[in-house]
């Protein structure tokens, strides 16, 4: 029976040397998690048979260090969850390895060509839509006609009336400040508005404007409290600028909100317009919130969606497979899906990967103690043999 009981303890011994083996190839590997083998001794009725590797624990919960790599497809996850990819085959596979690229149809696919999983994008909400595959369009974004216009600023109050009744563009001496905004029109080509802005009374500041250097096209009464914080308008001014040539009817709403009359020097604190020219797309990045965004010739930014995590039930019930992945088991439960940093999922670190969770320190003294076991048991069956010759020559 020490035979039997001794080659149980080898064969144990070896399926944890296999163990610690496959831990240690993997200290460099991105998003592995480590494993134990566990021991269980066995027993024939109350007569003792030797021991077995009764289960492997995964260490899913253990999250690896993080490696900044700057990269814009690269990204870790902080926390529980896991990413969601579709192989060819359509069946699902969750990794911790956020490596993705984009593929030649668009499509946001990991290392191995397994399509990412995510929440498509609502346009004009922040609301996630239906979950699926994650498609890059390819092409151009259409250029967007300037409407608004934010300006805030410091008018000042040392202004005085300027000594030119009659407000003209062409004559510095009748207005006391001016300020140049870029806008778009429907067709994506740049104009140029210009606010003048004229003193005309105590509190009191006028506001022209030109379009591409023309005639005024409109005015604007501004008031202030005797605490300088602007009290009209109360709405942002609407300006019908005209229509360029070949593009649609430009109406801008310019917003003073925030603009004060302060002694000292006049300033410009914001002075933007919606709207842009078109433009090409030239990359792809994904944000730590994981939307992923198309990004454009033009500095436009396009969510196409929101990656999705993964958790479950049970995660250390899950089934590792080849290419640092797991699949589903009865005993782990279905995946509840959601976007990071909701519910159970991690938070995502954007430019970055998790490494491994390894510890080689650990492996290495654990190996060690394996190999004091493996050669304790080898000398158990030693041992046996010698007495068993002993017997035999006794004979």
């Amino acid at each position: 029976m020490s035979f039997e009981i001794a080659l149980s303890g080898i064969n144990a011994i070896n399926t944890q040397l296999d163990t610690i083996s496959n831990n240690i190839a993997n200290s460099g590997t991105y998003g592995f998690k480590s494993s134990r083998a566990n021991f269980a001794s066995m027993y024939a009725g109350t007569q003792p048979t030797g021991t077995e590797v009764s289960s492997l624990t995964q260490t899913l919960g253990i999250g690896g260090g993080v490696l900044n790599t700057g990269r814009d497809l690269d990204v870790s996850i902080t926390g529980g969850g896991f990413f969601v990819t579709r192989d060819t085959n359509g069946t699902e596979v969750y990794t911790r390895v956020g490596v993705f690229a984009k593929d030649k149809d668009g499509y946001l696919v990991d290392s191995f060509g397994r399509k990412v999983q995510g929440y498509a994008a609502v346009e004009g909400s922040d609301a996630l839509g239906a979950m699926g595959n994650l498609q890059i369009p390819t092409g151009q974004i259409p250029a967007q006609a300037s409407t608004t216009l934010d300006y805030v600023g410091n008018l000042s109050v040392d202004w005085t009336v300027p000594t030119v009744a009659t407000f003209d563009p062409a004559d510095p001496q009748s207005f006391n400040s001016s300020v140049l905004s870029v806008v778009h029109d429907s067709l994506g080509v740049k104009h140029t508005v210009t606010q003048y802005f004229v003193k005309t009374d105590t509190n009191e500041i006028t506001a022209y404007y030109t379009f591409d250097g023309g005639a005024p096209v409109g005015s604007e009464v501004l008031t202030f409290n005797t605490e300088g914080r602007l009290q009209t308008p109360t709405a942002a001014v609407t300006v019908n600028l005209g229509t360029p040539t070949g593009a649609e009817a430009m109406t801008l709403a310019v917003d003073y909100t925030g603009t004060t009359q302060y002694g000292g020097d006049a300033t410009t604190t914001t002075n933007a317009a919606n709207g842009y020219a078109a433009g090409t797309q030239s990359g792809v990045q994904i944000d730590a919130d994981g939307s992923v965004l198309a990004t454009y010739s033009n500095g436009e930014k396009l969510k196409v969606g929101t990656i999705a995590l993964a958790t479950f039930p049970n995660q250390d019930a899950l089934v590792a497979v080849s290419d640092t992945s797991w699949t589903t088991s009865n005993a782990s439960g279905l995946p509840l899906y959601s976007a990071p940093g909701v519910g159970l999922a991690g938070s995502l670190t954007a430019g970055a990967l998790e490494q491994s969770n390894v510890d080689m320190t650990s492996e290495l003294v654990t190996l060690m103690s394996a190999q004091r076991n493996y050669q304790a048991n080898t000398k158990v069956i030693s041992t046996e043999n010698e007495m068993m010759q002993t017997l035999m020559q006794a004979l």
